[in-house]
């Protein structure tokens, strides 16, 4: 079983930045790949990216290309969502978790965490 707390959201203009975390207890983090999902009112849990299980591989959604960055630090068993240039249409509830594969789909992930709420005012 892995346990996981999201941190690090909050109330932003467009143009800043933000970094989330994801600290996780219970078994080691270093077996998971982990990913970053957001969902937004009212629309589906989108992909953000993911992370390889040793730290290896990063994909994104193309949404999120060249503005997030996704890193881990298995000795802290904490995963990071750097947020740049944020724009209002990253408004949403930002989710971690951990799954087997580093893949883009939800129900590819056996951990979730409760969420960190983002918004970016215009």
């Amino acid at each position: 079983q892995v346990q996981l707390v999201e941190s690090g959201g909050g109330l932003v203009q467009a143009g800043d930045s933000l970094r989330l975390s994801c600290a996780a207890s219970g078994r080691a983090l270093p077996v998971y790949a982990m990913a970053w999902f957001r969902q937004a009112p009212g629309k589906e849990r989108d992909f953000v990216a993911t992370i390889s299980a040793n730290g290896g591989g990063t994909w994104y959604a193309d949404s999120a290309k060249g503005r997030f960055t996704i890193s881990r630090d298995n000795g802290k068993n904490t995963v990071y969502l750097q947020m740049n240039s944020l724009k209002p249409e990253d408004t949403a509830v930002y989710f971690c978790a951990a799954g087997p594969r580093a893949l883009m789909r939800a129900s590819e992930y056996d951990y979730w965490g409760q969420g960190t709420q983002v918004t970016v005012s215009s």
